[in-house]
């Protein structure tokens, strides 16, 4: 896909792929009249990296990147991960906020010239649940199922939104409002709540 229709999509879906030792995640765009349409990245993740470092790929061969992420310290829970395009030039900035994070996951994307947007799960009795699901013994192994909804806002606008659907493999759908947002960035944040979410 060419780089005008790539920024030019206004919906995303991405779905993780089940493996023993990997998280694997792909991100298609929406096919006219709904479902998975072009392949547009592949992700795979090592689970358990002591320094977290995700290459985002245009196919799962995975031959040609299009963009990573990289945490900045090892093991900090409110790193921030820098996101670079396919040559290793840094295009923009996510951290997740520690403190906030505590009762509802909350997230701050930057890109350059756009500023800041900040995401926080919608629901926050949802955001209590999945807290509480992390402490039952045994149960923690077993996926938390229920969806849930991040919203990303610059100032009192929403600019996208990432929400997880039913169902004990993940899948998301992301909603881009703000045609402005580097679609590149968009990516990196929505793959990085479900791979970093239990940090």
């Amino acid at each position: 896909m060419d780089d005008e229709r790539f920024q030019a999509q206004t919906r995303l879906l991405i779905r993780q792929r089940i493996r023993l030792m990997v998280n694997q995640y792909e991100v298609h765009a929406e096919a006219p009249g709904g479902g998975e349409g072009e392949l547009l990245a592949f992700a795979q993740q090592k689970r358990m990296a002591f320094k977290e470092q995700v290459t985002l790929y245009a196919d799962d061969r995975k031959t040609i990147p299009i963009l990573g992420f990289k945490a900045r310290k090892r093991i900090d829970l409110a790193s921030a991960y820098d996101i670079t395009d396919a040559h290793g030039r840094p295009i923009g900035v996510f951290r997740k906020d520690f403190k906030k994070s505590l009762l509802a996951s909350t997230w701050h994307l930057e890109q350059p010239g756009l500023g800041v947007a900040t995401g926080s799960e919608r629901n926050k009795a949802v955001a209590l649940v999945r807290r509480a699901w992390q402490f039952i013994p045994f149960v923690d192994a077993v996926p938390f199922a229920w969806p849930y909804h991040f919203d990303f806002y610059a100032g009192d606008q929403i600019v996208f939104s990432v929400e997880k659907k039913i169902g004990i493999r993940d899948r998301y759908v992301v909603d881009i409002r703000d045609p402005r947002l580097d679609r590149r960035l968009v990516i990196a944040q929505a793959v990085a709540l479900d791979a970093l979410q239990s940090r």
